[in-house]
């Protein structure tokens, strides 16, 4: 009998958060509307609130990656409007009564309840792409120290300089660099642009390993 614990990763892009799970030891399912031939588990092309609502109860915890477009600095430049989704996820993640998350920009702290920031830097990276988490069902999580952000980032666009942290962010130079600083070596552009590091969520999963006395039965 398979005893892993069953992770249900909605909006899942190009798999980072999965990856991190994966790495944890648990067993994990992707949903995303789009088509994602690069997720490196297995996957789902459905509607991610739908497939929760019909589903999410039958997986023992569940991550979830709403659009941040809504949130970005990019989309309130351009003035172009966008779903919220934080809200309507939360509400179908809380009638699964599974332990959750919700991970989002910075920027979308106003919509977010009592937030985790995660950091790059705190795990090794060289870049630091900060990232909230709103934990429910139960779940709870503790981040690692936060470090000061001594370096500075190198400006959109332009390859690393040295003593600089990276930005991977829009039409970025230095692709294999983040592949390798995030570990992230299956993505392409697109993907990294997106994801958070697989370091946040095996840090979560940890956690979530940690609350559930039968793993370490």
């Amino acid at each position: 009998m398979d005893t892993k614990f069953r992770v249900l990763d909605l909006f899942s892009c190009q798999g980072g958060a999965g990856m991190g799970y994966h790495l944890a030891g648990l067993d994990v399912t992707g949903i995303d509307l789009a088509p994602q031939p690069r997720y490196p588990f297995r996957f789902i092309q459905a509607d991610a609130l739908n497939y929760v609502r019909e589903h999410g109860s039958k997986f023992d915890f569940i991550h979830a990656s709403p659009p941040c477009q809504r949130h970005s600095r990019a989309q309130k430049i351009q003035q172009r409007e966008h779903p919220d989704l934080i809200a309507p996820t939360r509400t179908a993640l809380e009638a699964t009564g599974r332990p959750w998350v919700i991970e989002n920009v910075e920027e979308a702290a106003g919509e977010l309840r009592d937030p985790v920031t995660l950091c790059a830097a705190a795990f090794g990276m060289r870049t630091y792409r900060h990232r909230l988490f709103e934990a429910g069902g139960g779940f709870t999580f503790t981040p690692p120290l936060h470090p000061a952000h001594w370096a500075p980032l190198t400006k959109r666009g332009r390859p690393r300089a040295a003593g600089h942290f990276a930005h991977y962010v829009g039409n970025f130079s230095g692709v294999q660099e983040a592949r390798t600083d995030m570990g992230v070596p299956w993505m392409n552009r697109d993907g990294i642009r997106e994801c958070i590091p697989p370091a946040y969520t095996r840090h979560i999963a940890a956690a979530f390993l940690a609350s559930r006395p039968e793993a370490t039965a």
